[in-house]
């Protein structure tokens, strides 16, 4: 891949691992980071006093750049841009949202902003509103989805043509080989998830870690497309979700269905009846929880050699 990531944010290689809720502790980040990724805390299940914390203990454990996840939607938003500008957080990844509402802000600290999309409009948006670099994810992502439902072999390529910035390719990437494949597709690095939600350092239950290592082709479904699309696990929850769609239940039904701390329940405090799994399609090739150094080691290792092979 050319250097654009890397010198964007001062890393060795242009592997980002993915600020998932209930899974990016500063543990991961950290670990990610001094491996010469990008770590990234999510800060879309923190309160600001806990997201302190996290910073806190995640300057301390790497010296290397880190990023902070931070979803629009959330109801804490300006304490929580407030916090990172505190920490001197140089690093910040947008979603859920308009990027126009924060990045000028942000970038007025000196801050460099990411913004994550699903879709070429969206990516357009997002360059407008001045951010440094997109994320494309495409539909195999886990958690909450584009409606559009692009692939990421559809989607990298029509972002590529639209924006001049750096792009990011998330969604079914979790290995070199689906690495090279996203730099044939334009982009200029990757962003995964599933793969780091099952690695060691993962602040997920080791329940939902087993589950993801077990789980199979055709495992993960996107639903609530009525309330907002995410990508789940199949379980007990899953299976109500189907069934109220398919009696046409509402977006009330369904948010009454949700609850809170659906989520929590199941990938962190590890009840795999009753909670939100949140996980991307290419679990199914996940097979083992590994440290995550070791897994950025071989994704690299895996991409050089591949891309090898192919070049002759």
């Amino acid at each position: 891949m050319n250097q654009r990531i890397q010198q964007l944010f001062n890393i060795e290689f242009p592997i980002i691992q993915a600020g998932m809720i209930w899974c990016s502790g500063w543990r991961l980040a950290a670990a990610v980071s001094n491996a010469g990724g990008l770590g990234i805390i999510g800060a879309g299940s923190m309160h600001p006093e806990t997201l302190k914390e996290h910073l806190q203990k995640c300057k301390a454990a790497t010296t290397k750049p880190f990023a902070v996840n931070v979803p629009m939607l959330y109801p804490e938003m300006k304490e929580i841009i407030d916090l990172i500008i505190q920490e001197n957080v140089k690093i910040v990844f947008t979603s859920a949202g308009n990027p126009a509402t924060w990045t000028s802000h942000l970038k007025a600290h000196g801050i460099t902003v990411v913004h994550v999309v699903s879709s070429v409009k969206f990516a357009k948006k997002a360059e407008l509103a001045g951010v440094d670099a997109v994320v494309a994810e495409g539909f195999e992502a886990g958690g909450h989805n584009g409606r559009e439902e692009t692939t990421t072999l559809v989607l990298i390529p029509m972002v590529r043509e639209a924006i001049s910035i750096p792009l990011i390719a998330a969604g079914g990437v979790a290995n070199g080989r689906s690495m090279l494949a996203a730099e044939a597709l334009g982009a200029d690095g990757v962003q995964i998830g599933s793969r780091f939600a099952a690695s060691a350092e993962s602040s997920a239950h080791q329940n939902f870690k087993n589950k993801i290592v077990a789980a199979g082709e055709g495992e993960t479904l996107l639903t609530m497309k009525k309330l907002t699309p995410v990508r789940l696990l199949r379980n007990k929850f899953f299976q109500d979700v189907i069934e109220l769609e398919k009696r046409g239940g509402t977006s009330q039904e369904m948010e009454a269905l949700l609850g809170k701390r659906r989520a929590k329940k199941g990938m962190f405090e590890g009840d795999m009846e009753e909670g939100e799994l949140e996980i991307g399609q290419v679990a199914a090739s996940i097979n083992k929880i590994q440290p995550a150094a070791e897994i950025v080691r071989e994704i690299w290792e895996e991409y050089l050699q591949v891309k090898k092979s192919l070049c002759g």
